[in-house]
């Protein structure tokens, strides 16, 4: 049985903990990810890489405005990614809409919006356009578009090359990336920190260890006292084709990545584990691109696949502390990839608790 020390453990090697890993390296802390199978269920591998603020903590001023904070973060932690792992995750901070084929669901939404501004301040904003002033200004947008938000602050990124920047990052900074090592007991030390036993027997462990492991959190979280209730909720997408021509416009369920492929998405089901792809879903997707905008109906789809999207009871955030067993954190999120300049910057200070540290009391798990 080994035995690995390191001050820091981080359980998840997915977006949400590498990010993680990447601001407590910086800040020279030792730290060693413990990485599960790769047929987990992996919500890194299925996200859509949106760097996106439209409607988030609408009704949560905290998350509106962590939100922005996130996005304003960005372009650093795009540079910082290139300096560290020599890839560049292809940011495109130039805009983006939500298309609506339905007039109520248009209204409600700039109200949602309305609320949102009244959170965040000047430092979101947001236009609103008609069908017709859409049509004008992006040539091809169909004719069932009754109007859409456009804000400027909206983008996305490669996110399959985003998660390989992240692994190089890591590594780079002297991280250890421990594979195919699921953590199946979590036990508090006798004099302090904790141990780690993984499933192939193994033993890591820590002065600290913080539970980043999406859905895998679910059987670990009450071992530490954590009180959250993580579920799943299935999002399912479509891949197109590699295109030639530019799609001139990006939103969050339509968007081409910088290799040309487009994916679609934006679905939303609570069907528990399973992340498997549904036909009338894939039609559905299919007729929603098409409505938006026509030219994609000549388009071949390559590929379909569902993905399971890490939820909170309420959707929003958790940063928390266990009170029962110091030294170990729970953070969890939807919205790995657009608060993970956050996760690799500000967290480091909570976690150490210095004088620099963000309030996030509001996203503690009391509020549950």
């Amino acid at each position: 049985m080994l035995n690995n020390q390191s001050e820091i453990a981080i359980i998840g090697g997915g977006v949400v903990g590498l990010s993680v890993a990447i601001g407590l390296l910086q800040s020279g802390h030792k730290v060693i990810v413990c990485d599960g199978e790769d047929s987990d269920a992996r919500a890194s591998f299925g996200n859509f890489g949106l760097v996106w603020g439209q409607g988030k903590g609408w009704n949560f001023a905290p998350y509106a405005k962590l939100t922005v904070d996130a996005i304003a973060a960005w372009e650093d932690f795009s540079k910082n990614l290139n300096d560290l792992s020599g890839l560049d995750v292809s940011l495109d901070q130039n805009g983006g809409f939500e298309f609506f084929t339905d007039p109520d669901k248009l209204n409600n939404f700039i109200s949602m919006l309305e609320i949102q501004k009244g959170h965040a301040g000047n430092r979101f904003n947001y236009e609103a356009l008609s069908g017709d002033e859409l049509r004008n200004q992006i040539p091809g947008i169909g004719s069932k578009v009754v109007g859409a938000t456009f804000s400027q602050l909206d983008g996305h990124i490669n996110p399959l090359r985003f998660l390989r920047a992240l692994r190089r990052s890591v590594k780079v900074l002297g991280g250890q990336i421990k594979s195919n090592s699921s953590v199946k007991k979590i036990t508090s030390n006798k004099d302090g920190g904790f141990s780690l036993i993984l499933a192939n027997g193994n033993v890591t462990s820590s002065e600290k260890v913080i539970l980043c492991a999406g859905l895998g959190a679910i059987k670990l979280a009450d071992q530490l006292a954590f009180k959250t209730n993580i579920r799943p909720e299935r999002g399912e997408l479509l891949i197109t084709e590699k295109l030639g021509d530019q799609l001139p416009f990006i939103s969050s369920t339509i968007r081409q990545v910088d290799e040309g492929g487009i994916q679609i998405g934006g679905t939303h089901a609570d069907v528990g584990m399973d992340d498997n792809e549904t036909l009338d879903i894939m039609v559905d997707l299919a007729r929603h691109a098409v409505e938006i905008y026509p030219a994609l109906s000549n388009v071949r789809v390559l590929r379909a696949w569902g993905a399971l999207r890490v939820m909170s009871p309420d959707g929003y955030p958790v940063y928390a502390q266990s009170e029962e067993y110091p030294g170990a954190y729970l953070i969890t999120c939807h919205s790995g990839v657009t608060l993970a300049s956050l996760h690799a910057s500000i967290l480091s200070d909570w976690i150490e608790n210095n004088v620099r540290a963000p309030n996030l009391e509001a996203f503690n798990e009391n509020r549950f």
